[in-house]
């Protein structure tokens, strides 16, 4: 059964919706290979410059599909290799805009969390539950949720499990821009089409430098930088920027 739709609403821009309003769109194995399928073909996809990734307007993913695993032990669980498909997504080098109305909660909050943007409605609900089934966020949660709104912040969270609502999570710098909720896809949609009007080869070497400069030393992630800088040089697309800012005039980017 296929759980996700994808359309494409803009030039240059795929929007990916999970579809399982019937268990507000739990991540259950097939949702995670199907969007990890996605991920990996839409990156390669040239004519695709901006992804949107959502559950919708009612409910982004309300967490991991308990029923696949309750009863499951330690070594079923690794064998699961369920990273892997974590992994299509965070490496898809396309920029990825997160629209997120009601719950992005488990691991909905940590798939919310691969994507580079992330507009949020008011009203909607981040969180960590797992340790109140006994667990802990298995998908990146403890590792990316510290790295957006710091140990501190992040510990509460993990720790209790307490949810927290959109403008929380923007003034927390976990979410980019919070809208009203009947704006969030809109908003989203805004963006990514912006985005996709941009020349693509910065665009993901911006992101490449980005979220290698991580977990890198600011020496190393500055280098990295330089040479991803100097490379750009290379390219059409600089020489189409240059032109049209001196001719005053708008730029058209071919992605060459």
């Amino acid at each position: 059964m296929d759980f996700l739709q994808l359309d494409h609403p803009a030039d240059g821009v795929a929007r990916l919706t999970i579809h399982r309003p019937e268990v507000r769109n739990a991540l259950n194995q097939a949702v995670r290979e199907q969007l990890a399928a996605q991920f990996h073909r839409l990156g390669q996809d040239a004519g695709v410059r901006a992804i949107i990734l959502t559950g919708g307007d009612k409910v982004f993913a309300a967490g991991a599909d308990l029923t696949e695993f309750a009863d499951k032990n330690a070594v079923q669980m690794q064998q699961r290799t369920v990273h892997l498909l974590w992994q299509a997504i965070a490496e898809c080098p396309t920029p990825i805009v997160a629209a997120v109305n009601g719950y992005a909660l488990g691991g909905g909050c940590e798939l919310a969390m691969h994507a580079d943007i992330i507009v949020a409605g008011r009203n909607a609900t981040f969180g960590q539950p797992e340790i109140r089934v006994g667990v802990m966020p298995g998908a990146g949660g403890t590792q990316r949720l510290t790295r957006a709104i710091g140990k501190f912040q992040a510990m509460k969270y993990l720790l209790t499990g307490l949810p927290f609502k959109g403008e929380e999570a923007f003034a927390m710098g976990l979410a980019s821009e919070v809208v009203d909720d009947e704006q969030v896809q809109a908003r989203a949609l805004e963006l990514a089409t912006m985005i996709a009007s941009m020349p693509p080869l910065a665009a993901t070497q911006i992101k490449e430098v980005v979220l290698a400069g991580q977990d890198a030393s600011l020496n190393a992630a500055l280098l990295l930088e330089r040479k991803a800088f100097n490379l750009l040089f290379a390219i059409q697309d600089q020489k189409e920027g240059a032109r049209a800012f001196l001719e005053k005039r708008p730029p058209r980017y071919t992605g060459e």
